[in-house]
């Protein structure tokens, strides 16, 4: 029924890397345009090496445009193709929705570190057992 190629699964390839709606967002919110400088300051937590490897990849799907200036040092900016545009869309409704149910987030949020840390403490057990 959900084969490889399904409508769902689809959208969520484009999601499923962490920083793909987060740049697409980012950009929006610079008014659909804006630099690399702009988008590691607006985006922390944020590698240099993941910002570029994101950028490139949604370069080429086609949801941003490389703009490079001829000046030195050199400027790049990247904007919203019209096709990052149809993705704004529903980026904006999940994200509106996320504030909406914040506390139902943070309750989840919560678990998933408890369970985090019960892992790590079980980890350290299990490597103190085997000395």
């Amino acid at each position: 029924m959900l084969d490889e190629n399904c409508i769902p699964r689809r959208v969520l390839e484009i999601f499923c890397v962490k920083w793909t709606s987060m740049v697409l967002h980012a950009i929006h919110l610079h008014g659909g345009c804006c630099r690399t400088g702009v988008l590691q300051r607006t985006l922390p937590g944020i590698s240099k090496k993941m910002l570029t490897q994101t950028l490139r990849e949604m370069e080429r799907d086609g949801m941003i445009a490389r703009k490079v200036y001829p000046v030195v040092p050199p400027m790049v900016e990247y904007s919203l193709t019209p096709l990052g545009q149809l993705f704004i869309e529903p980026i904006e409704m999940l994200y509106a929705w996320g504030e909406e149910h914040a506390d139902a987030l943070k309750k989840i949020t919560r678990r998933r570190k408890a369970s985090a840390s019960k892992r790590n403490l079980d980890g350290k057990a299990d490597a103190k057992t085997q000395k």
